[in-house]
């Protein structure tokens, strides 16, 4: 299209490019691609043949060198799903990316399973951290996860195990659309065999006895901590009035276990979170537990808040777990927010609860007490009822974003 400076085009594993591709391939000054891809189409006199330049950031450089010629990129199926297509257009910018998509390795492997869209879900792994997939486990859920390389169905079965999850059906459909087409099944407990493709789809069929949920609420024991840890009731009635949402952005101060903020990325893939603590080894406890729980994702940093918020990027949602009577640490993160911003601090100590009520007075927003009960043995013979501390919880929204309407 006239205009624009690329052109991406899908291609299948077997070369194959349909009339509309195969001329736009075929009127190429430049053709970029990876070596694989470039061998698959067939030799244009006059056309310049460039490999991907590494890294692909470079791109730009590549774009202004040879500016003025019709450009064409080679990706494989549907550039846009978890491929180079995505990469160009956070780079230059969508109305700088034209899109010629083939059908995608995610479609050809649902056709190999015979699993529809609606019961199964993608996951790419594909420069992503292999705990991200934790997150997606459920019992009987069906997934179809995007490899990086022939070694990632031996790091997927370890998770599963790790996870509960052993009993899981694995199957590694390589080469879609290739004369060289392979499927290969086992059991996650049992290991991945030798001898995979490089190139494949990993399907999963979820099995096990692990336990997940996306619900706010993880049970206590889901966390790995030292007694500083947002109790599991506490914590729902946090989340709600955080009121995580794709694209939100959470600082959780004071972060003691990370709780809150995991239980926010949870929510959503798209959500992001940091999670501010003070203490080394709570900090690196953060961390572990993101990981485990299936959010690596989580920035975690290791310093004392305010001043540990300076450079943060503006927060959507505030959680005050821990210091809230630190000087001027509510009307920092306060004044941090987004229009629409949400803002949640607890407090246990007579302190923080005179502190949080002059907010309330001041501010408005919604102040709660929580006080949770659970019953214990007692008198060996017995049952009765033992109150944890109660919890002061002050919510707060900036409605600037509604007066502008």
């Amino acid at each position: 299209m006239p205009g624009r400076p690329i052109t991406v085009v899908g291609i299948g594993a077997d070369g194959h490019l349909p009339p509309v591709a195969r001329a736009v391939v075929g009127s190429a000054e430049v053709l970029l691609g990876g070596e694989r891809h470039l061998s698959l189409v067939p030799a244009v006199p006059g056309q310049l043949r460039l490999p991907w330049p590494r890294p692909v950031s470079g791109l730009p450089a590549v774009l202004a060198e040879h500016e003025g010629r019709s450009i064409v990129a080679l990706a494989s199926g549907d550039p846009l799903v978890s491929g180079i297509g995505t990469t160009l257009v956070r780079l230059l910018g969508a109305d700088a990316v034209d899109i010629v998509p083939a059908v995608s390795s995610v479609s050809l492997a649902r056709a190999r399973m015979g699993w529809s869209a609606e019961e199964s879900a993608a996951v790419t792994l594909v420069g992503r951290d292999v705990d991200a997939l934790r997150r997606e486990l459920a019992p009987g859920r069906r997934l179809l996860v995007l490899s990086s390389d022939e070694t990632t169905p031996e790091t997927v079965a370890a998770v599963l195990g790790d996870a509960g999850f052993g009993a899981t059906r694995m199957t590694v459909l390589g080469d879609l659309g290739a004369e060289a087409e392979s499927r290969a099944s086992f059991v996650a407990d049992g290991g991945a065999p030798d001898g995979l493709p490089r190139l494949h789809v990993l399907a999963l069929d979820v099995a096990g006895p692990g336990a997940a949920s996306w619900t706010t609420g993880l049970p206590d024991d889901a966390f790995e901590h030292d007694g500083q840890l947002t109790r599991r009731d506490v914590r729902a009635s946090a989340l709600a009035r955080l009121a995580p949402r794709p694209g939100d952005r959470l600082w959780d101060v004071g972060a003691g276990a990370g709780s809150v903020a995991i239980e926010w990325l949870r929510a959503h893939p798209l959500t992001t979170a940091v999670a501010v603590e003070g203490n080394e080894e709570r900090a690196a406890r953060i961390g572990r537990n993101a990981r485990r729980l299936g959010v690596p994702r989580l920035v975690v940093v290791t310093g004392r808040a305010p001043d540990a918020l300076a450079g943060l990027p503006a927060p959507d949602a505030v959680f005050v777990g821990g210091g809230a009577t630190a000087d001027g640490l509510l009307d920092r993160c306060r004044d941090a927010l987004t229009p629409g911003g949400r803002l949640v601090a607890h407090g246990v100590t007579l302190e923080t609860e005179r502190l949080l009520v002059d907010a309330f007075h001041t501010y408005g927003g919604e102040l709660t007490r929580l006080a949770v009960e659970q019953v214990t043995p007692l008198g060996g013979r017995f049952t009765g009822w033992t109150p944890a501390r109660a919890v002061v919880q002050w919510a707060w929204t900036d409605h600037q974003e509604e007066n502008a309407r």
